[in-house]
Parts: C-alpha cells; structure tokens; sequence
C-alpha cells in the first residue's frame, strides 16, 4: 500500500521558509503505518526536525498522523475510515501543518485519502410493499428505494437487478448530481385473479474488487382498477434559504394532480430521503405540499439540500420530483485566532524582524464576510506581517530594553468585513529576559565616613550601595576592595569590605596621632558574563580620643638626683618660682591643658596658673618659712574622660647656694608604692597556695580509694585476676608487652646528690624506662638501646647483670603485683642505703607488710613538701620537675621509706648492697643467661651517673 502513494511538492519562500507536500494513501491503513519520508521530501535533515521541535499543528480536534522526529517520516497515528471522515465528498484529504521552532518555519501537507472497497450496498429497509392496481397499464413505473454505498468510484454502486422479470423490468435515470433513481416499470398487465401478490427481489452491485452486493424484498399487493398516477407540475424545484432561519419557516410547495376521481384521486406527498439529514431539517405538509423548516441550517456545515419528494394516490400510483434548496451565508462567524507556535520569552538584545509569534486566521464565513485583516495595539515595540493567506507572523519592529518594560501585553485583534462586522482577539504575554547591559551605579558619587581612633578590630564603619538596573544574576553586586596603599601599607591591612553587603570593616585599630584620615577606591561589579563594574572613592576620617595623658617637658623627672627651684627669702608677692611645661599629643580639647597645685608643704606661699603652669610666690617669704618646700602639681586635659599627670617641683628657700646644700644632703626621695606590684604578689600568694591544697586533697582521695581497693580484694572470696599495666613486662622476657622503660630513681634531700638507674628492654629480663622522658638524663639517648622512632621496636641489648632474678619462686598470674611500672627510692643525703638480709637481696624472702595509714599520710606529705622544693632549687643541668613528676612519674608514685623497691611480678627486692648485687648476678647469670657458645654477651652500657653515684663508683674501686 505504501507504495500507491504520491508526491507533490511546492515550496514558497515568505520571510519564513514556507512549503506544501502532498501524499495519497488509502483509507484503512494500519496504525504506523510509513505514509512519506516528509524530512526528504521537505529537504530538510532530520537533527533540523530534532532542534525545531517539529510538530503537527491541525485545526481539527482528532489527529490521525503523526510525525516521527528521530526518522522523518510521517506514520498514521490511527485507523482511517474515509467515507466517516468525508461521507460521499470526493476528493478525501487531510490538512495540517507540520510546525518548526528556532527559527519558526512550517509546512501545510495535504494527505488524500483513496477508497477501498470495504463498504457493500445496503438499502434502507429489507422490505418494500406496494399497492398496484390490476388496471395497471404497460409502462406504469414504480420507484424503488435505492440502495446507498458508502464506498465512491469504482468501489461505488454500479448496478441493480430484479428478479424475476415476468410482469416488471428495472429501469434506471441517472440524475444531473451524480444519483440514480430506481423505477420498476410495468411489463406485463397484472391479472389479480391469477396472482394476487407477487413478490421480487432487487439486488444492488457495486464494481469493486471482489464484488459486493445488498438485496431488498419487493412485496406487490395487486389492487383492482386505480389507472392514473398523480404527476408533479414541475419535475424540478427551486427555493432559497438563509442560514440561522427560524424552525417553521416556509421554503416551498409543491403541488401533484390526479386524473382520478375519489379515493384514487386522493394524493399524499412524502420525503423519500433515507441516508441524509434531510428528514431532520425538513418536513413536507401530506396533503398540502408544504415544505417547512425543522431544523437549524448552518451554511458552513452545507451550503444546498436536495429533498427527493413522493406523491401518491390511494391506488398505490407515485410520481417523484426533486426540490433543491440554497442556502444564503450570513456573517454569523468570528474570526477564529489560532496559535500555531509562540515564544513567551525573548532576549532584550533581539534583532529586529525575530518572529516571536506565528498566527494561523480562519473565518467560516464566504465573501465579504469571510475576509478577515489583523492589526495590534500601538505603541508597541512589534509588528504583525502577513506571511501567505490567512497567516501572520508577529516580528520585533524596535529595540527592546527590559528595563524599561520587562513585560508586554500584546493584543491581537481580528475583523471580518461582513455587516454587522465580527472581530476577535487574543492577548499575548511575552517576557523580555535581561541582558548584561547595566552597569551598577553607586547612590553617591564618593563617600566620607568618620571613626574614631581606638576602634575595635572588625568594627562597621558604614556601608557603600550601588544598584543594578538589570535582573537577577546580572543585577547581583559584589563589592570588592581595590588595590591601593596607605602610607607604603596596602589598604587591605586598614579596611575590608563585605563582598555581599559592602559594608566597610575597620582591619586594624586606628591610632589618631598616626594617621589622620585616607582615602581608597571600592568596585562594584554585577554577576553578568561579560561582568560590568564601576568604583567610588570613599574617604575616612579619623577622629580624635583622649588616649594620651599630657607628657611633662620642664620640670624632668629623675630618679636618682634632686633638682631643686631656689626662692631667695626676699622675694616679693608674684615672684616666677618655676614654669611646668607639658604638652599633650592629642588635638582640640583632648590637648587644652590646665595645671592645679595638689599639694604643698605650705599652700599659702605658693600658686600654679592655671592656663600657663607658672608657679609664683602669693606671699611674702619669711625667716619662718622652710627651706625645703615640695609642690605637687597636677597637669590635666579637657578630654572626656580626662587624663592627668602629677609632677612634683622641689623649691629651696634660700640666699645661697651652701645653705641648700648643708639643707638638702639628708634630701631623699619618697618612694611610692607599686599598687600593681603588690596586687601581682597577693595574686600569685594565692594562686600557689590554692594548688598546693588542691594537690594534696586529690593525692589523699586517690591514696584512700587505692588503699579501699585493696581491702575489698583482700577479703573478697572471688578469683583474683591480676591487672596488667599498659606496657607491662616481667623480667624474665615472658610477658605480653615489651617494649616498656622502667627506671630506678634514687632521691636524697640533696637533689645535686641524686642519681638514675636505667634498664634494658623488657625482651631482654631488665626493666626500661620509657623512652618518651625527658630531663637532663642525655647518656641514655646517645646509647644504641633506643632507636631514633619513638614506634620502632627496641635493638636487643645483653642483659644486665644489676637487675637480675634467681630462679626462684616468682607470683604468677594470680601473685600479688604492683601495678606501677616505674619505682622510687629514696636515699639520705648521706648516701647510703639501708639493705634488706640476704634473703630478701636473693629474692626468696617474704612480701613487706603494707605501710599503715600514718605511714601512708607521711609520704604524702614528704611528696608535697619534694614539689616545693623542687620547684625552688632545680636548675640547669639537673632532672626537671616536668621530668620527675612526668605522666610516669607522678605523686601518686608515693616511694617506700624501708629504702627497698620491689619488682612488679616477682618477689625479688632491689637494694644497693653491692656484695647482694654481684652475688644475685652471678646467681642469675647461671641459671638465666643462655649458654656462652650461643651468643657472646656484650657488656651492657652504664648508666648516666650523676654526682651521687660518681660517688659510690669510687668507694667501689677503692673496694
């Protein structure tokens, strides 16, 4: 089927590209099926059709194509019946636009729908009586009803026929409108007696492919002597009509005679119409011919009717004619506005002639009224041009500012030229979108802010506004700071600037008496692409605050020698002593100065002047008057608040310069006490005080809550699970953690007299200290034990002789332990140690009892009383507080006063015998160390000796 369909192409070019395409289809085509490649024949490539947006614009309500963008072509949307689309109107075709967008263009494409064969003649009614009388003569003619088929052409009715043939043939009139009328003629004389009722069958055939056929049932009724047929005046009828007629109106009469007489001259007229709306629109007096109105009359919908009209008398003879009647147009019609494709917004920066909008005018009305002109307010940026007939396209005609009006409503009003005259319109809104075309413009053309010195960092100064006339994003300001210097300094340091609100804030604090005012320049810039800016000078200035006290020039005030003003006793009333001279930094008020005498050792013999400091006698010296006289003068400002100065003038009263001498040798200087000094002392008093109490209350609590620990397990009945310390590890090399320092500390009261022993790593059966102290011990850095991370694994080094344990019973698991891995011994400042038995250095001996509560509150404050005077008498080169009472070493490491220390996980007791030293050594080296021909055991590295133990080195060589 595809292929039956043809091509006609017809381009027009109009402002916009404008072009018709023509394709013949048949009717009945199954849904999606290919009716034309319309991107070719178009000559237009299918991304055009992707970016235009193509789209079928139709008047109609029911859209029976649709339009394939991705592959051009044109595909049927849904299932065509040709003869309910076009009835009996030839030819069939459908009509619509196929619409583009950017720029706008369309194309009217016409679709011709063809006929098939898929409709069969049908008539009306399966039967058809009749009444013919037997006097009947040859040649009478009855008219059949004819049968209808909706097919057209060839597919259309073609024939009839009508069996049997004995007393009646067909015979057919072929009418000027394209109709046939259907008469059965009468052959033979009817003979009632012989054959009352005769009964025919006509059959209707149409010429399609295969043929299809209807048949209709005559019934004849043989009626007796009735010979003459009623006969119309006229075969032919004419009448006119106007549209929109009132029902009842009279269209026309028609009037049929009878040569008979009676009831078979009678005549009845009838409306033989049977596939039309004729019988709804029209109705025919029976009697009278008379022709009414019944219905409305639409001239768009049919502009003529034709009524096939029927007279027939009582004897059952007919005659038929034919009225036709016109309809006249009436201007009943508005012009009917159609939006075929528009824009709602369009770029203020548009060319002139851009289409915004096209317009599709349809008038149903023919002639005068059916012409139809479009015009638009005035006063508007647009214009609207007639591309083709009955189409327009709405254009830019001038430059459009959005600032100046954002919005148009734009009316289109439409008339036709029919009496009265019909118009219609519709109203447009389009949007003008924004284009960067503003730049931001400042409120004021430069800006002059005052502060005052002493600000607060940070402080608002005021706040710089520039507006945008754009929208939106381009109408978005930003503030920035441009740059510039202020003395060799970038103004950045001094000012910034809020970005969003372009407030100004104060950087730094300014000082009056350093810089009195300065300018610089802001830029505001919108958000558009390409940004415009412009900028504004702004001035600061700053004012002045009473922040400096006045400065004394003369008298100067030294601190280690008397400068005295000599007065001779026989000065008069007024007699100039001395001048104070001052000044101060500040300006206007703040710098106005006035001087007032404080005290004096006599107020009656001297006075200040107030405005200029002169001293001055107010009364005669006298032998009585002493020699020495102290003045005190104060010096203020006129700030608010006011600031002040006190300066002290010393004044001799005497005739030569000996007698001030002898006067003045014995002169000292009063000297003040420092209010601040003595606040900073109570302070620090305090303070010292506080954490000496606090320390002691918390190391009493955590003392109480170990030692009510210790009773709760000790009388409990359950398991004992010994607690492990982070990074503990026993001395045989068998714990879970080992890389663990643990040091020995030997105190005296004398810290010079102190001294450190360290271990190896727990790997090796010594105890270590943790590698993350500090203090002066620097000997155990430099040793190749410790590795440069403090992460790393420990190097394995041979164990030390010094701290090793026999093979004795040691707690296991379940023994008693302490759980510190670092352990003090205290030491007298004579430097010897108290020493256990030899059981207790063998490491066999019993546990020592656990102190009592009095002994407990002794070490305590022995603590206490070591943090003070570690605080006082460390210095250089010694073991630090931080590093003494470190996280590992701590006031709660309380040390035993029964001079012994006790190894966590075994029963063995350190102590500083040497002869229990170095036979627990050889002791442990036979049955711990491994045997020699395994690996040689390299002398482990001593320890950092401090003088203490430089001391018992030597005791042990002279041994």
């Amino acid at each position: 089927m595809e292929g039956l369909a043809l091509l006609f192409i017809s381009l027009v070019s109009l402002g916009s590209v404008f072009g018709q395409v023509s394709y013949t289809i048949p009717e009945e085509m199954a849904k999606g099926s290919l009716v034309g490649n319309i991107a070719h024949d178009l000559g237009l490539e299918t991304k055009r059709l992707l970016s235009g947006k193509a789209r079928i614009y139709t008047r109609d309500s029911d859209e029976y194509m649709e339009l394939n963008r991705e592959r051009g072509v044109l595909l049927v949307k849904q299932r065509i019946d040709r003869e309910a689309l076009c009835r009996q109107t030839t030819p069939c075709a459908l009509h619509f636009q196929i619409v583009l967008e950017n720029p706008m263009e369309f194309y009217s494409v016409t679709v011709q729908i063809t006929d098939i064969n898929d409709n069969a003649p049908t008539f009306e009614g399966s039967e058809m009586k009749f009444k013919i009388s037997e006097s009947a003569i040859i040649g009478a003619k009855f008219v059949l009803e004819r049968a209808e088929d909706l097919d057209v052409g060839i597919n259309d009715l073609q024939r009839y026929e009508l069996k049997p043939t004995d007393n009646f043939a067909l015979k057919l009139h072929n009418n000027a409108d394209g109709n046939t009328n259907v008469e059965m003629v009468l052959q033979k004389p009817l003979d009632r007696e012989k054959q009352e009722q005769i009964s025919l069958v006509l059959t209707a055939v149409d010429g399609g492919e295969p043929q299809m056929s209807g048949t209709m049932l005559i019934v004849i009724t043989v009626l007796d002597v009735n010979d003459n047929a009623p006969v119309f005046t006229q075969p032919t009828y004419k009448a006119t009509v106007t549209e929109n007629s009132p029902k009842g109106t009279v269209v026309a009469t028609v009037t049929a005679s009878d040569a008979d007489q009676g009831s078979n001259g009678k005549i009845t007229y009838s409306i033989t119409n049977k596939f039309d709306d004729i019988k709804m629109l029209f109705r025919i007096d029976q009697e009278h011919g008379e022709v009414t109105l019944i219905g409305n009359i639409d001239f768009e919908r049919s502009r003529s009717f034709q009524i096939n009209l029927l007279a027939s008398d009582d004897g059952g003879l007919t005659d038929s004619c034919k009225l036709i009647v016109d309809v006249q147009d009436v201007n009943d019609n508005k012009p009917e506005i159609n939006i075929m494709s528009k824009s709602t917004v369009i770029s203020e920066d548009a060319k002139l002639n851009t289409v915004v909008t096209m317009i599709n005018i349809e008038d149903k009305d023919t002639g005068e009224n059916g012409k139809v002109q479009c015009f638009i307010n005035e006063n508007l940026p647009f214009a609207l041009k007639t591309s083709t007939n009955n189409f327009y396209s709405l254009v830019t005609d001038s430059d459009l500012d959005r600032e100046r009006a954002p919005q148009y409503n734009i009316t289109v009003t439409c008339s036709d030229e029919g009496v009265p005259s019909l118009s219609s319109g519709v109203t447009l809104t389009l949007q003008i979108s924004d284009v960067n075309d503003n730049a931001p413009v400042f409120e004021r053309s430069s800006y002059e802010a005052y502060i005052v010195e002493n600000n607060t960092p940070g402080l608002s100064i005021f706040t710089v506004k520039a507006k945008d006339d754009d929208w939106n994003q381009n109408a978005r300001v930003s503030y920035i700071l441009e740059d510039s210097t202020v003395n060799g300094v970038l103004v950045s340091s001094y000012v910034s600037v809020s970005a969003d609100s372009g407030v100004i804030h104060a950087v730094r604090s300014f000082d009056y008496e350093q810089i009195k005012d300065f300018q610089f320049r802001v830029k505001a810039q919108d958000g558009g692409s390409p940004p415009l800016s412009s900028n504004v000078t702004v001035k600061i200035v700053i004012q002045d605050q009473n922040d400096n006290p006045p400065q004394v020039l003369y008298p100067v005030q030294t601190g280690g020698s008397v400068v005295a003003e000599m007065v001779p006793r026989a000065a008069d009333v007024g007699y100039l002593v001395t001048k104070v001279v001052a000044v101060d930094v500040d300006s206007g008020q703040n710098a106005w100065l006035s001087y007032k005498l404080q005290k004096a050792t006599d107020r009656a013999l001297f006075e200040v002047g107030l405005q200029n400091g002169e001293i001055r006698t107010i009364r005669q010296v006298n032998d009585k008057d002493a020699v020495k006289q102290r003045l005190t003068v104060i010096v203020e400002d006129n700030g608010q608040p006011s600031r002040s100065v006190a300066v002290i003038v010393n004044v001799a009263v005497a005739d030569s310069f000996p007698e001030v001498l002898s006067e003045f040798t014995d002169f000292t200087l009063d000297k003040e006490y420092n209010d601040n000094l003595t606040f900073y002392l109570v302070l620090a008093l305090a303070v010292v005080s506080f954490l000496f109490i606090t320390c002691v209350v918390v190391i009493i609590s955590v003392k109480i809550y170990r030692w009510r620990q210790s009773r709760t397990l000790f009388h409990s009945n359950l398991p004992v699970i010994p607690y492990y310390p982070p990074r503990y590890s026993d001395t045989l090399g068998t714990g879970t953690l080992q890389h663990v320092y643990n040091y020995e500390v030997c105190r005296t009261t004398d810290s010079r007299k102190s001294d450190c022993k360290f271990g190896r790593a727990g790997s090796q059966n010594v105890l270590i200290m943790d590698p993350s102290s500090t203090g002066t011990m620097q000997r155990i850095q430099s040793e190749k034990n410790i590795l440069d991370e403090p992460d790393s694994p420990l190097e394995q080094k041979p164990p030390n002789n010094d701290w090793r344990f026999t093979q004795g019973p040691r707690p296991g698991p379940s023994g008693p332990h302490m759980p510190y891995g670092t352990h003090i011994r205290w030491t007298p400042k004579s430097g010897t140690r108290a020493t256990g038995g030899p059981e207790v250095a063998m490491g066999t001996g019993p546990w020592p009892q656990p102190p009592t509560e009095a002994e407990q509150l002794q070490a305590l404050m022995a603590a206490a009383n070591e943090v003070s005077e570690a605080t006082a008498t460390l210095g250089p080169g010694t073991m630090g507080l931080s590093t003494r009472y470190s996280p590992q070493f701590t006031l709660q490491h309380v040390p035993d006063y029964r001079q012994n220390v006790y190894i966590p996980g075994s029963t063995a007791t350190l102590t500083s015998n040497p002869q229990q030293q170095q036979a627990t050594a050889q002791q442990a080296a036979q049955q711990a160390l491994p045997p020699p021909q395994v690996s040689a055991q390299p002398e482990p590295p001593k320890a950092a000796q401090t003088p203490a133990s430089k001391k018992k080195s030597t005791k042990k060589e002279k041994k």
